[in-house]
């Protein structure tokens, strides 16, 4: 526990002490890195479809209703009528077919999908995907996807012990769906255009207008602190502005915020960060309780019989070592990192006292739980 202490005491110093170097001396993003362009976004498709060919590893057909009734449909289509047969085959799984279709994407392009399995499927491996449509919210068909199925993980069982790795009822087609239908976008003839702010901000987006103005005067205006509206410069379409404007840096401003992983243990802090004057003390009750059993054995040709006896260790550390540290007004990310450092304290104390501070009204920054 000591020396993980100490190490994690190294780490924060150290990034308490590049933090201020990094934040003046690195280079800034460019507005293509902060910004989202209106309509030039993915879509979201999902199908239904069957996996063919499996190893015994596919849906029991008595459990899974559904897969029955896709078998028979398909088959019947294809003029093989089944309706009343009893089937038991086991190489036949029912699955999701999920795919993302970029911006502007035409017809005839490949895009990967991934496949999961629906039923009680023990595994994927080997299977062929029979053609499935896939659609978005709007209930059309924009992909069809079939192909070879490739499985990342295994599994190995032998008569004692059984090994497995990854998740074998999930696969992947690299270039498994066809685009059929493409999203209609017409964006050289648009006459305006907004950007939508990653992290919303009303410094950073007066930046991002006042940047592009300066190359494309009165080209940008800020609508909200998560909008940026673009409108075409001189006789150039809004595709020229952005070739011109999307490698332009700007120097974002951010909110001082802390997110804490409770379940982790994580603390990120921002650069931003201050501290009101407070004074900071930790330590708490540790009992350590050891177990040493000895084995305690008779002299030779005696009648004594070969007893174990106990022997316990108890160490207590009441937190004698723990000081009162005092915090001056705004106090910097790391001069509280420090501070917090010297007394010694572990990710979960780090949590408490953080949570605490902010309570005290201590704490000039927003406190996010994940």
């Amino acid at each position: 526990m000591a020396w993980f202490r100490s190490s994690l005491a190294f780490v924060l110093s150290l990034l308490a002490l590049i933090t201020p170097t990094l934040a003046m001396a690195g280079p800034m993003p460019r507005i293509k890195d902060i910004v989202d362009v209106e309509n030039v976004r993915n879509n979201q498709l999902v199908g239904y479809g069957l996996v063919v060919g499996l190893q015994g590893t596919g849906d029991r057909i008595r459990n899974v209703p559904f897969t029955e009734e896709t078998l028979q449909a398909m088959l019947e289509r294809m003029g093989v009528n089944i309706r009343g047969t009893q089937m038991l085959t086991q190489n036949v799984a029912a699955v999701t077919v999920t795919a993302t279709m970029p911006p502007f994407a035409r017809a005839g392009s490949a895009i990967d999908v991934q496949v999961s399995a629906l039923g009680d499927a023990s595994s994927l491996q080997g299977g062929i995907l029979l053609v499935s449509s896939l659609r978005a919210l709007d209930g059309e068909i924009y992909a069809v996807a079939q192909g070879p199925v490739a499985v990342s993980g295994f599994k190995a069982q032998g008569a004692g012990a059984k090994l497995s790795r990854g998740v074998m009822t999930t696969a992947r087609i690299a270039g498994g769906a066809i685009i059929e239908r493409e999203v209609a976008y017409d964006l050289r003839n648009a006459h305006s255009l907004k950007l939508a702010l990653k992290n919303p901000d009303f410094t950073t987006a007066e930046q991002i207008a006042r940047t592009i103005n300066s190359v494309a005067s009165g080209s940008a205006e800020v609508l909200d602190p998560g909008t940026v509206e673009l409108r075409p410069y001189g006789s150039g379409s809004l595709i020229d502005l952005l070739t011109r404007i999307e490698n332009l840096t700007v120097a974002v401003d951010q909110p001082a915020r802390i997110v804490i992983n409770e379940a982790a243990g994580t603390v990120v802090m921002g650069a931003d960060v201050r501290v009101s004057p407070v004074a900071i003390a930790q330590g708490g009750l540790t009992i350590s309780v050891t177990e040493t059993p000895v084995a305690s054995q008779p002299a030779p040709f005696s009648n004594g019989q070969t007893t174990v006896l106990p022997r316990t260790r108890i160490e207590a550390n009441d937190g004698n070592g723990a000081s009162l540290a005092m915090l001056n007004s705004g106090t910097s990310l790391q001069t509280l990192v420090a501070g917090l450092n010297a007394l010694g304290v572990s990710p979960r104390d780090l949590i408490t006292i953080l949570q605490a501070l902010k309570t005290a009204g201590a704490l000039q920054a927003e406190i996010a739980v994940q």
